[in-house]
Order: C-alpha cells, then sequence, then structure tokens
C-alpha cells in the first residue's frame, strides 16, 4: 500500500499552478524496532503524559503548547491560535527563484520527497514545471509548510515526477570553523599522494546502492533468530586498530588489500611504481541474506 501524502496542495510557477501531492521518498519501517518491556513481567512499557508538579495524569485534550520564557513561566499557545498563522506555504508551493544545484551546500539537505500531481487535473501544468526546472539543469527553490513549521523546498526533476529536498535554515548550520581551526597544517609528499590516488583508482567505482548492506541490521536478525532457537550468545571480537608508525608503509599495506576494479585494463607501470602494482585479489563471495524473524501473531501472555 502505498503511503499517505504529508501535505497537499498547490505548486506554482508564476501564473502556472497545479494541484500536487508530497511523500516521503524514504523509510524506516523495514529496520528492526525494539520496545521497552518490564524485564519482571514481559510486559511493555507504556508511557503515560503527567503534570511535574502534582503527579497526575492529563488527558490529551487538556494538554496544548507553551513556550518557556522563565522559570515555571510559560506563554500558552493554542492548536487555533498556530492554524491561523496565515503563511501562504500552508496551501501552496510557490517557486521564488532558480539556483544551480552545485551551488546547494549538501549540509543544508534534510530529507527528500516526491512531488507528483494530486488527481487526475493539472498534469499539463504539472509536465511543463517539471520540463522547465529540467531544461536549465537548476533547482527551484520554493516554502512549504510541514508539521506546522515552514521549510525551504528545493526541486529537481526525478524521471516523471519531482524530487523535493527539505533545506535547513542558516541558523540550523553549525560553524565549520568551530572544529576545523585546530586541525594542523599538514604537507603531504607526492610520493604518499601517489600511492594513495593509486589506491583510490583501484576502488573507484559506479555509485549503486543495491551494493548496499546494513551489517547491523543483519547481525541484528541474526542475533535474534540465534535467542529464538535457543542457542548460545557469545560476544564477537571486536576489531582493534593499528597505531600507524610508518604513514608510507601504511599505504603500501592498504594497496596490497586493494582488488582493482573490474572492466578496467591495469595501467603500465611508470618508473618508480613497480613496488605498487600489486597481483589482485579475487572478489569476496557475496554476504548471504539473512532472513527477517517471523512476526509472533499474538500476544504473548505474562507468565
Amino acid at each position: 500500500m502505498a503511503p499517505r501524502a504529508n501535505w497537499k496542495g498547490f505548486l506554482r510557477l508564476s501564473l502556472v499552478t497545479c494541484p500536487v501531492a508530497l511523500y516521503p521518498a524514504t523509510s524506516d519501517s523495514e529496520k528492526v524496532s525494539f520496545n521497552q518491556i518490564n524485564r519482571k513481567t514481559g510486559h511493555r512499557i507504556k508511557y503515560a503524559k503527567v503534570d511535574a508538579d502534582t503527579g497526575e495524569e492529563v488527558s490529551s485534550e487538556d494538554i496544548m503548547k507553551g513556550y518557556k520564557v522563565d522559570t515555571d513561566t510559560y506563554i500558552e499557545v493554542s492548536k487555533d491560535e498556530l492554524e491561523n498563522i496565515a503563511l501562504e506555504s500552508n496551501r501552496t508551493i510557490d517557486i521564488n527563484e532558480f539556483v544551480p544545484k552545485s551551488e546547494i551546500d549538501p549540509r543544508y539537505a534534510i530529507r527528500p520527497y516526491y512531488l507528483v500531481p494530486d488527481g487526475k487535473v493539472g498534469h499539463d501544468a504539472f509536465a511543463v514545471i517539471r520540463e522547465t526546472i529540467r531544461s536549465m539543469n537548476m533547482a527551484a527553490i520554493g516554502r512549504v509548510v510541514l508539521t506546522n513549521r515552514e521549510h525551504i523546498i528545493s526541486l529537481e526533476p526525478l524521471e516523471k515526477g519531482l524530487m523535493g529536498t527539505l533545506l535547513r535554515y542558516p541558523y540550523e548550520v553549525r560553524d565549520e570553523k568551530e572544529y576545523f581551526d585546530d586541525i594542523q597544517d599538514v604537507k603531504v609528499t607526492k610520493d604518499m599522494l601517489d600511492l594513495a590516488k593509486h589506491i583510490v583508482t583501484q576502488k573507484t567505482s559506479s555509485f549503486d546502492p543495491k551494493k548496499f548492506e546494513d551489517h547491523y541490521e543483519e547481525a541484528l536478525l541474526e542475533l535474534i533468530n540465534a535467542k529464538r532457537s535457543g542457542k548460545e550468545i557469545s560476544a564477537k571480537a571486536r576489531p582493534k586498530g593499528e597505531n600507524v608508525v610508518d604513514l608510507m608503509d601504511a599505504l603500501k599495506k592498504s594497496l596490497a588489500g586493494v582488488p582493482q576494479t573490474t572492466g578496467k585494463k591495469p595501467r603500465k607501470a611508470s618508473v618508480g611504481q613497480k613496488e605498487m602494482l600489486l597481483p589482485i585479489e579475487g572478489k569476496k563471495p557475496a554476504a548471504k541474506k539473512v532472513a527477517k524473524p517471523e512476526r509472533a501473531t499474538g500476544r504473548r501472555k505474562a507468565g
């Protein structure tokens, strides 16, 4: 079943407007998740909303939002007051400008969405906006309100639709100088750089997310299946990082363990590079897929 739209409204470029729907492009629902349970009873832990002073549970209809201005002093804001804030972006993504995609700092990207025509009308206008953005090879910048907050969103064509990426505001991005100022200025020698470049050349490939494997997720599934089968769980030895004394020696050892990318002919050795051309190792066999643990159909009663 397709996910529900996070937002529905209109996409507008000047006088061209069409109804659209915004859907999340990613999902974490397939990941292994855990519940908190009472060790003594095996019952699931349930959280209750209680008054911080009286300790009494508070019903949902008696809960409202408050902005803290001082100790135990809050400015109360009702749901109606929040909904009455007049923002055009509540119902319309208005394209304000176009920018080169390369100029969007990746630190500003939050999460991707799919933008599609909503209903049977407006497909022509949607196609005009999509193909205009595609022909300019740029990203369209607009605003959209999600979860009661206004966000900047960049739009770019993706096949027949548009991919929207929520962007952070400048105050949400930390200044890199606070972290990078203490990094020492080190001069890298040409020999070291040549060795490192050779490692990169042998590791060069095409971006293919199908090759990505979530090793932690697989380990979780193995652990759960082993516990369901009553197998004894033993701790695995953790890898230890070696203390690098000779950086050049470490680069050469690294090169020895790098298989050359398939489909490319090895380059001829130039003067001084004989020690870098090492035998190509065979590919490792693909890791076996671990079946997800079966889901229990009924609740287990506490013993």
